[in-house]
C-alpha cells in the first residue's frame, strides 16, 4: 500500500504540475467549504452543473463527441460546469494526450470540470472482488485529477449481508481516499441501488470509512433498495446530506406546470440548503417523456426557480 501512496503522489504531482491545481485547493479545505465543492464562492449560493448522463442517448449514439461535452453544456445550456461520466470515454483513462484536449476544451469554453461518475469497474462491497475493484478505480483518480476535477463518485455494492457489506465498503473506501489524498481528489458514494439506496445503511458507511477524503454524492431520485423495497427519498437524502460533497437532482417526468412529478423539488432542495451545502446543484436528466435537451432545460429551470424562491 504504501509503495502505491508513493505511485499516486509521483503522478498526482506531474498531472496537476502540467494540467492545473484546482484538486488540491479541493482538497486544502473543509467538507462544505463552497470552494471544496468546486463553487468559486461567486455571487450564486447554489450554481448548476450538468451531469454527462443526461445527455447518454446522443453520446451512446455519436451524435455528441465526448469532447464537445463542455461546449454543448455552455452553448447548448448556458451550463458553465460538467459532471464526466467514465463510459463515454472508457478506453482513455491513460490517454493523458485525450484527458488534456477534454480540460482544454472545457477551459476554452469557460466551464468547470467536477467529478466523474465511474461505473463498470468492480464491485468496492464485495469481499471477493474489492481488492481488483480498487485497483480498476485507481487511474481514474488519476484522470480526476488531471481534469481539475474535485472528486470520482464510485459505487459501494455487494452481495453479501448488509454488515459485511459496509465493512467491506467502508474499508475499501478509505484505502481509494488514502490513495487519493496527495492528488486532492474525493471518493463519493452515490446511493445507486441495493443496501447504497438506504439513506441509513450509507451514512453508517461514511463514518466507517473515517476519512475526510470520502463523501456522498445523494441523488434525488435513486431510493430502490430492491424492486419491493423504495427508500423514503427525503429521508435518504437528509441522511446523507452531512457528508455530501456533490447533489444530483436526478429528474423523469414533468407536468404542464413544469413541475417534477416524482419529486417535490421545493421540499428537496430544502433539505439540501439546510444541511448548509452550498456547492453545485447537478441536472440529471433520466426520462423519456422529453427530448434529453427538453429535460435538461426543464430540470434546470425548475431548480432555478425553486432556488430562487
Amino acid at each position: 500500500m504504501q509503495q502505491n501512496v508513493a505511485m499516486s503522489k509521483n503522478i498526482s504531482r506531474r498531472n496537476l504540475l502540467k494540467l492545473g491545481s484546482g484538486a488540491l485547493i479541493a482538497a486544502a479545505l473543509p467538507l462544505g467549504s463552497c470552494q471544496s465543492l468546486g463553487n468559486p464562492c461567486g455571487k450564486h449560493r447554489n450554481p448548476i452543473s450538468l451531469a454527462q448522463w443526461s445527455l447518454h442517448r446522443a453520446f451512446h449514439s455519436k451524435e455528441i463527441d465526448p469532447l464537445d461535452f463542455a461546449k454543448v453544456s455552455r452553448e447548448q445550456f448556458g451550463i458553465g460546469a460538467i459532471e464526466y461520466v467514465n463510459s463515454f470515454f472508457k478506453d482513455k483513462v491513460r490517454d493523458w494526450a485525450y484527458l488534456g484536449q477534454l480540460k482544454q476544451r472545457a477551459a476554452d469554453h469557460g466551464v468547470r470540470s467536477l467529478l466523474i461518475m465511474i461505473d463498470g469497474e468492480g464491485s468496492l462491497g464485495q469481499d471477493d472482488g474489492a481488492a481488483d475493484a480498487i485497483e480498476k478505480h485507481k487511474p481514474w483518480i488519476d484522470a480526476a485529477a488531471s481534469l481539475g476535477c474535485h472528486s470520482i463518485r464510485v459505487n459501494a455494492r455487494g452481495n453479501a449481508d448488509r454488515e459485511q457489506v459496509a465493512a467491506r465498503a467502508a474499508d475499501s473506501l478509505r484505502q481509494l481516499a488514502v490513495y487519493a489524498a496527495p492528488a486532492g481528489i474525493s471518493i463519493l458514494v452515490e446511493n445507486h441501488g441495493g443496501y447504497s439506496s438506504d439513506g441509513a445503511w450509507l451514512a453508517n458507511v461514511m463514518g466507517r470509512a473515517d476519512h475526510p477524503g470520502v463523501g456522498t454524492l445523494p441523488d434525488f431520485g435513486n431510493f430502490k433498495i430492491s424492486a419491493d423495497n423504495m427508500y423514503d427519498r427525503y429521508r435518504g437524502v437528509a441522511e446523507l446530506m452531512p457528508y455530501a460533497k456533490a447533489v444530483s437532482a436526478k429528474s423523469h417526468d414533468f407536468d404542464g406546470d413544469g413541475n417534477e412529478i416524482h419529486t417535490d423539488y421545493s421540499r428537496m432542495l430544502g433539505i439540501v440548503l439546510d444541511a448548509g451545502y452550498k456547492g453545485y446543484i447537478g441536472v440529471e436528466y433520466e426520462g423519456s417523456q422529453h427530448s434529453e435537451a427538453e429535460g435538461i432545460m426543464l430540470t434546470k429551470n425548475l431548480i432555478e426557480r425553486v432556488l430562487g424562491a
